[in-house]
C-alpha cells in the first residue's frame, strides 16, 4: 500500500514522565511511523507520521481520546503551515479575518524563508503579496526562499540597489520556471507603457509572482486582491505600523 503523512496535535495537560513513550509505543503497535516530533507552542506538541494504512490513524485517534493527560487538536493531512510548525516549533501568525494572509516579523527572517521557498516550489500559477516597510528585509527573503526551493529569480521592477524598470526579458528570464519579483510601486506608478505590457504578459503566465507593496498595485492597476493566493506581512517589530504614505513617498524621491 502506499504510505501517507498525518499530521497529529495534542495538548498536554500533565506532563508526566513516560507519557510521549506511551503514545509513541501505541503508534509502533499499529505500524504508524513518526518522522518528525517538536514541541509547538506551550504544552502542545506536533507530530509528522507515516502510514501504509490510514485505518489505522483513525483507531490511534479514537484509543488517544481515552488518554486523560492529553487532548487531541488536530489529526490531518498535513498543511504547509503544520509542516513548518513541527520544524520551527512554533505556529506561523494567521490574520483572525483574513486567513491567507500571513505574518512574520524580523527575528522569524528563517520561518519566513522556508515558508516562501515551501510555496515556490508548488507548480502552476500562483500570486503572492508580500507587505512590508523598506529595509525590512522583504526581497532579501525572496531571494532566499527562491534558492531554498531550487528557482531562478527575475526582477520586473526593484528597488534593491536602484530603482529598476524593466521593458523586456531574455528567452530564459521569461521561464514560467522562474520567481518573478515585482515592486507593486514601482511597477504601477513609475512604469513606461513597455514596462505595463511586459508586466501583463508575466501576470498572464503559469509562474509564481511575488508583489512587493501589494495594496498600492491592487490600488493603481487593473488587479485585485481576488488575484493573490496569499500575502504575506513582514515587520521589524509586531507593532510596527505599515505605513504605505511613507513608502510611496522614498520611492518617489528617486
Amino acid at each position: 500500500m502506499e504510505l501517507t503523512q498525518w499530521y497529529m496535535e495534542y495538548k498536554i495537560h500533565k506532563n508526566r514522565p513516560g507519557l510521549l513513550g506511551d503514545i509513541a509505543s501505541l503508534m509502533g503497535m499499529l505500524d504508524i511511523n513518526i518522522l518528525t516530533i517538536n514541541g509547538v507552542d506551550d504544552y502542545t506538541r506536533g507530530m509528522l507520521l507515516e502510514t501504509a494504512d490510514d485505518e489505522k490513524i483513525d483507531v490511534m485517534g479514537k484509543m488517544l481520546q481515552k488518554v486523560d493527560n492529553i487532548t487531541v487538536t488536530k489529526l490531518r493531512a498535513p498543511k504547509l503551515v503544520d509542516i513548518l510548525a513541527v520544524r520551527h516549533g512554533r505556529y506561523i501568525e494567521r490574520d483572525s479575518d483574513d486567513k491567507k494572509t500571513f505574518r512574520f516579523t524580523r527575528d522569524e527572517l528563517g520561518l519566513l524563508v522556508d515558508f516562501l521557498g515551501e510555496v515556490f516550489k508548488r507548480e502552476g500559477n500562483q500570486v503572492i503579496g508580500l507587505r512590508g516597510m523598506p529595509r525590512v528585509g522583504k526581497t532579501e527573503s525572496i531571494i532566499a526562499g527562491s534558492v531554498c526551493a531550487n528557482k531562478r529569480w527575475s526582477f520586473l521592477s526593484s528597488t534593491l540597489l536602484r530603482q529598476t524598470v524593466r521593458s523586456m526579458m531574455s528567452e530564459e528570464e521569461m521561464s514560467p520556471d522562474n520567481v518573478f519579483i515585482i515592486d507593486g510601486i514601482v511597477s504601477t506608478i513609475r512604469a513606461n507603457e513597455k514596462h505595463v505590457q511586459l508586466l501583463k504578459e508575466i501576470m498572464e503566465m503559469p509562474s509564481t509572482k511575488v508583489i512587493e507593496h501589494p495594496d498600492i498595485f491592487v490600488r493603481e492597476s487593473e488587479y485585485n486582491y481576488d488575484c493573490f493566493d496569499c500575502i504575506v506581512e513582514l515587520r521589524n517589530d509586531p507593532d510596527e505600523v505599515i505605513d504605505y504614505e511613507a513608502i510611496t513617498t522614498s520611492i518617489e524621491g528617486f
